[in-house]
C-alpha cells in the first residue's frame, strides 16, 4: 500500500497572504488527517513566505501519523529538524529563492555533504530521503550517503503524461525504481502528481512506499471538497 502524505504548504500561503491565522494551519493538518491522510509533510523555506518555522514546533505535538519535514538542509533547517525529530526529512537542494523545488540532488557531487547530513539525522532516528530525478546513476550514488530512501521528482512524468506520452514518461522512473530496490533503499515519489496522472503511476513503480502531494490536492479541493479530495487520491492508490 502506497502512503499518501499531504503537504499543507497552501494552507499556510492562503493565510499568509492576509495575515491572521484563517485557515488555521494547525486544523487543517489535522482534517488532513481525520480525513484519510497517512502523514504530513511541510517544507518551511528560510523566507518562511508559507510554513514558518513556528508552524513545524506547533505541528510537532499534535500529529498522530507521519510527520515529513522537507527542505536545503542549511544550518536552521538542520536544528529545526533536530528540534522536532519528525519521522522522515527530505532533503531538497532549492535555492533560497526558489518558487518550487526543481530539480533533485547531484548525489555524485554532493556525496560527501549528503552522507554527514544524513549522518547527523539518522543518529537520531530520523528516518532520511533524498530528493532525485530518475536517474539511475544517482540513485546509486545515493545510496552511498547512508540514506534510508529517495523521493522521485515526478515534474517531467506529469509533462509527459499531459501531452499523451505516458509511456514514454514514465520510463526513466521505472529504471530508477528497480534501481533502488537493488541498492537497498526505500522509494518515495513526490510534485505535479494528481488525481489524473497518479493511479497510472502508481500502478507501474514497483515497491512505492509515499506520495507527498500538496498543490494539486488543494487545488482540486477547491472544486472537489477537502475530505472527497484526499479519499480520491486514496482510491487511487489503492486502487479501490
Amino acid at each position: 500500500m502506497t502512503k499518501l502524505s499531504v503537504n499543507i504548504n497552501k494552507f499556510a500561503t492562503l493565510r499568509n497572504a492576509r495575515g491572521g491565522n484563517l485557515p488555521d494551519v494547525l486544523l487543517a493538518a489535522k482534517e488532513c488527517e481525520r480525513m484519510g491522510a497517512q502523514g504530513i509533510t511541510v517544507h518551511p523555506r528560510p523566507d518562511e513566505r508559507h510554513i514558518k518555522y513556528q508552524d513545524v514546533r506547533d505541528l510537532k505535538p499534535i500529529l498522530t501519523t507521519e510527520f515529513n519535514i522537507e527542505g536545503n538542509p542549511i544550518d536552521s533547517f538542520i536544528k529545526l529538524v533536530l528540534e522536532n525529530r519528525p519521522a522522515q526529512v527530505t532533503l531538497v537542494p532549492d535555492a533560497h529563492d526558489a518558487i518550487t523545488s526543481n530539480s533533485g540532488w547531484d548525489t555524485k557531487k554532493h556525496k560527501g555533504f549528503l552522507k554527514e547530513i544524513c549522518s547527523i539525522f539518522r543518529a537520531q532516528g530520523i528516518r532520511t530521503s533524498i530528493f532525485l530525478d530518475p536517474n539511475v546513476e544517482m540513485v546509486k550514488h545515493a545510496a552511498e550517503t547512508g540514506c534510508d530512501r529517495i523521493e522521485l521528482y515526478t515534474e517531467e512524468y506529469a509533462i509527459q503524461y499531459s501531452i499523451g506520452e505516458k509511456e514514454r514518461g514514465i520510463e526513466p522512473y521505472i529504471k530508477a525504481a528497480i534501481a533502488a530496490k537493488e541498492v537497498g533503499l526505500g522509494l518515495n515519489a513526490g510534485h505535479d502528481l494528481n488525481l489524473e496522472n497518479l493511479k497510472y503511476f502508481n500502478n507501474n513503480i514497483p515497491r512505492l512506499l509515499e506520495v507527498s502531494i500538496g498543490h494539486a490536492l488543494i487545488c482540486e479541493s477547491i472544486y472537489l471538497g477537502l475530505e472527497n479530495t484526499i479519499q480520491s487520491y486514496l482510491r487511487q492508490l489503492n486502487n479501490y
